[in-house]
């Protein structure tokens, strides 16, 4: 019988998590940012429309908002795929997820 290298298991646990937490946090905060910038860019763009100097198709507009929603979701699916299947890792990315 082999003996569990348990010092190993933890240390693996303890950086998956701390990584986790740390890409968790940082991901809100990057997401926060950009929906606010979005927010500033749509906003401004329908009160040039609404002042003329611009005309908007607002059903390609938020067509193109529902697809690049729908690609970033896949990506994000992808990049935890790639990752190892550490438990740890994604416990500390909800932890920072939900704390940023």
């Amino acid at each position: 019988m082999t003996a569990l290298d348990m010092n190993g298991m933890l240390g693996d646990v303890g950086v998956g998590g701390v990584v986790g937490f740390i890409t968790g946090f940082a991901l809100k905060k990057l997401v926060k940012l950009a929906m606010a910038l979005i927010g500033a860019y749509i906003l401004s763009l329908f009160w040039l429309q609404q002042k003329g100097v611009i005309t908007i198709n607002t059903d390609k507009l938020f067509n193109l908002a529902g697809s690049v929603t729908s690609q970033i979701t896949t990506l994000g699916e992808k990049v935890i795929g790639l990752l190892p299947g550490t438990g740890a890792f994604v416990a500390g990315f909800y932890l920072g997820f939900h704390k940023g």
